[in-house]
């Protein structure tokens, strides 16, 4: 790919280049999206959103079905530079509310036969919807203007991740953060047009973002798996095999599951010569068996990035020696070419290991209208004041080995990696206590065998009340993967020498209970 600078016109020559090519492959139906399908397509939502009034610098979310008018939506927002955000359809509404709240789009895009949160939404004055099934697949397209002047600074999309405070965080990456993250994929794992990744990882995940744009940005074809169909492993392993796909990318618990279920074995997935992992550590153990199962014939990748910096800024390839210790997690590496950083020291007679900083070309633009938690998180580099240089605090302790080497050492804060999803504890404590009954409480996550864990919750209540009756309210007001999978009652929450709440105290109550797995 040439120069472009920005993602409408560089997606416009990939699909010139690579007409017909499959950009998308759907192997249960069999249906295949052709780049020339695909861009007619982007064409023609492009009209519809310009006659609606959309305009450059606005926001648009969406509700993403994974379909090809829900990808050509995306395209066409990049190509208009709107703003786009997809929305989580099985989050509650008060978490969506929060984030529409903080984004306040001026187009509300559906691709489901349903409307999504329909009544609430028009409750709270969301009116203006552009419903993706009722988009012609012929005859006149709404006159689009062309190619907007769009500079590679603009903002591309927004990705909301857990906050601390119960109000989520929408991460912003410009267009250039793209193109470099685009770029360095590209030859990182050498895709070609030949290549068939797949897209596994829910759109509304920062995961998503290698899936899409490593493809649909390279002219290989990527291959969209419905949560449904994730959920049948036996069926996932079937789709991926039947789609020939070459490239995988998830989070290690879904591959952990699959070698737990049995569903995968080392004649599936036949085309397969790259299977990446990120967003968590992966146990050492099933590692260990997944290498055994694929490693003669495929390469595993692990690679490490946060939601603010696009997605990843690391990978790392396993080797046989990386089991010679069974304990840690497998090395981070190097960081990518395109990035750089410092190593902040919780001590200073440890300067090879503390919190990482992360500066580079990558780096995304901050918080969407929150330049409060944008001051705190993105900052000078505390190393010097001679020019402007900011970067990214991860909250991500590492250590450096001799070599360069990275390793992931935990987290600065209660913020934790629970499937795949990056979680903070406080947010459900928020969600605990915005509810009258609770007096106090607290959130720990509880590791188990294999890497796996689990949240639990602790609540001390003014008025009787059931675990259950707490966890169905709490269902209410964050996504499935942040409700605990026990909460707790008792009289009041241990407190250490400080007043605060004693985590390590609760840590030890549910040492003897069932530490089954969710």
């Amino acid at each position: 790919m040439s120069f472009a600078p920005n993602l409408g016109i560089a997606f416009e020559e990939v699909a010139t280049r690579h007409e017909v090519r499959t950009a998308l492959i759907y192997p249960a139906t069999g249906e295949q999206i052709s780049y020339g399908a695909l861009s007619q397509l982007v064409d023609r939502i492009s009209g519809a959103l310009w006659a609606k009034g959309l305009r450059q610098g606005q926001v648009a979310a969406i509700f993403h079905d994974k379909s090809p008018a829900a990808f050509a939506a995306m395209l066409a927002c990049l190509r208009l530079g709107i703003i786009y955000t997809n929305l989580d359809p099985g989050s509650p509404w008060e978490r969506l509310r929060r984030i529409l709240h903080i984004c306040q789009p001026g187009l509300i895009i559906n691709a489901f036969p349903m409307m999504p949160c329909a009544a609430e939404l028009e409750a709270d004055g969301y009116l203006d919807t552009l419903h993706l099934r009722n988009i012609r697949s012929s005859g006149e397209i709404d006159p689009v203007p062309d190619y907007p002047v769009i500079g590679g600074g603009s903002p591309a999309y927004i990705m909301f991740t857990s906050g601390s405070t119960g109000m989520p965080k929408g991460a912003v990456m410009s267009h250039a953060n793209l193109l470099w993250f685009i770029a360095w994929a590209r030859e990182r794992f050498a895709i070609t047009s030949e290549d068939v990744l797949t897209n596994v990882n829910p759109i509304y995940f920062d995961n998503s973002v290698f899936d899409f744009y490593s493809a649909v940005f390279s002219g290989a074809a990527l291959a969209p798996i419905t949560s449904d169909q994730v959920r049948d492993t036996r069926l996932l392993v079937r789709l991926v095999s039947d789609a020939c796909c070459t490239i995988w990318f998830s989070v290690p618990s879904l591959l952990v599951y699959l070698l737990t279920t049995r569903a995968l074995a080392a004649t599936d997935f036949p085309g397969i010569r790259k299977i990446i992992f990120g967003g968590e550590g992966f146990p050492k153990t099933k590692l260990r068996q997944l290498y055994e199962m694929f490693g003669a014939r495929a390469g595993l990748e692990n690679v490490y990035g946060p939601t603010e910096c696009t997605c990843i800024c690391s990978a790392q390839a396993i080797r046989a020696d990386d089991f010679e210790d069974m304990h840690n997690f497998a090395p981070l590496g190097l960081l990518a070419e395109n990035f750089d950083f410092e190593i902040l020291p919780l001590d200073g007679d440890a300067p090879d290991s503390g919190e990482l900083f992360l500066r580079g070309t990558q780096v995304g633009l901050g918080y969407y209208n929150d330049p409060e938690r944008t001051a705190r998180a993105f900052i000078q580099n505390p190393r010097h004041s001679l020019y402007a240089d900011i970067g990214y605090r991860t909250g991500d302790l590492v250590y450096r080995d001799a070599r360069g080497w990275l390793y992931f050492k935990g987290r600065a804060d209660f913020q934790v990696k629970h499937m795949g999803y990056r979680i903070e504890l406080e947010e459900i404590e928020a969600a605990f206590n915005s509810l009258p009954v609770v007096r106090e409480c607290a959130a720990i996550y509880q590791k188990l065998d294999e890497g796996l864990g689990q949240i639990l919750a602790f609540a001390a209540t003014s008025l009787p009340v059931s675990s259950e009756e707490l966890l169905q309210d709490v269902s209410a007001i964050v996504p499935p993967y942040m409700v605990p999978r026990r909460v707790m009652l008792i009289d009041s929450l241990p407190k250490n020498a400080n007043g605060k709440i004693d985590r390590v105290a609760l840590q030890a109550l549910v040492t003897p209970l069932d530490t089954r797995s969710a």
